[in-house]
C-alpha cells in the first residue's frame, strides 16, 4: 500500500491553482510556492519579498519542453542526458516559442517577467509529484510558474515544517512529503543554459552535471564555488 498519492494530490494543487489559488509543493529539489495567474504571481512575489529582477520559473515535462524550446541537436542530447539517462533533476534554460497556448492564462507582463531575452527558465524531471502536476498542465494547456517556497535570500526549503509562516498562509494548498530527496545539497536545482552552457545557478546535483558534460560532450563546466558537505557519521 502507498502512503503517498501524487495524482490525487497533484489533481488539488492544480485546481486549486487553476481557479486563482497558490499552492506549496514537494519537488526533488525543494518545496515551490506556485501559481497560474497573474494576481497569485504578483503575491506571490510580493510575499517573498523577491526583487522585481528575479524572474518566474515555470514547472515542465519533456513534452511542455519538446513543445516549447528551441534547441538544436546537441542541446536536445544535453537536456536527454541529463533528465533520461541520468534522470536527474534540472533547471533548464532555453529559447522558447513566444505565444504558445500553454501560456493562454497569463498576461503579457506576467509573461516578461518569466522570460528572459527570448529564454524562459522550466524545471524539469524534479519528482514523482513534479510528474504528476506537470502532465496535468500539459493537458490542461495552463502553465504554471512561481519559485522557492521561502522568503527571498533565506534559503530553499527541504522540509515543508521549516517554510515560514508569511509564506505558508497565502497557500490557498500545502502538499506536504516530508524532507525532500536532494536535501543533502542545500540548494535548489542547478540551472543550465542549453543553448550557451552557461551555468546560471550552481545547485542540487551539479557535480553529476559537471561530470556528464565531461564525459558525454567533452565540455568543462566551472567549478562550484561551494563544497557539498558529506552527512557526518552518527
Amino acid at each position: 500500500m502507498s502512503v503517498l498519492d501524487p495524482k490525487a494530490d497533484a489533481q488539488r494543487a492544480f485546481d486549486a491553482m487553476r481557479s486563482g489559488g497558490i499552492a506549496i509543493m514537494p519537488m526533488d529539489v525543494g518545496y515551490s510556492l506556485i501559481g497560474a495567474t497573474p494576481p497569485t504571481l504578483k503575491k506571490i512575489f510580493a510575499t517573498k519579498r523577491r526583487a522585481p529582477s528575479k524572474l518566474n520559473a515555470m514547472l515542465g515535462n519533456d513534452a511542455i519542453a519538446r513543445a516549447l524550446y528551441r534547441l538544436d541537436a546537441r542541446g536536445w542530447e544535453i537536456f536527454d542526458a541529463i533528465t533520461k539517462d541520468y534522470n536527474l533533476p534540472l533547471g533548464a534554460v532555453a529559447p522558447y516559442r513566444v505565444g504558445h497556448p500553454i501560456f493562454a492564462n497569463l498576461d503579457q507582463p506576467t509573461i516578461d517577467a518569466s522570460t528572459k531575452n527570448g529564454t524562459l527558465l522550466m524545471l524539469v524531471n524534479a519528482g514523482h509529484f513534479h510528474a504528476a502536476v506537470t502532465a496535468l498542465s500539459q493537458a490542461h494547456e495552463v502553465s504554471l510558474f512561481g519559485s522557492s517556497a521561502n522568503l527571498s535570500m533565506s534559503g530553499t526549503k527541504f522540509d515543508a515544517a521549516a517554510i515560514e509562516p508569511e509564506i505558508r498562509a497565502i497557500a490557498d494548498v500545502i502538499v506536504d512529503y516530508g524532507l525532500m530527496k536532494y536535501h543533502p545539497w542545500r540548494a535548489s536545482s542547478t540551472i543550465l543554459n542549453l543553448a550557451t552552457l552557461e551555468v546560471v545557478r550552481f545547485g542540487s546535483c551539479y557535480e553529476n552535471l559537471q561530470s556528464i558534460l565531461r564525459r558525454h560532450f567533452k565540455t568543462d563546466l566551472p567549478e562550484s564555488p561551494w563544497v557539498l558537505q558529506a552527512p557526518v557519521a552518527r
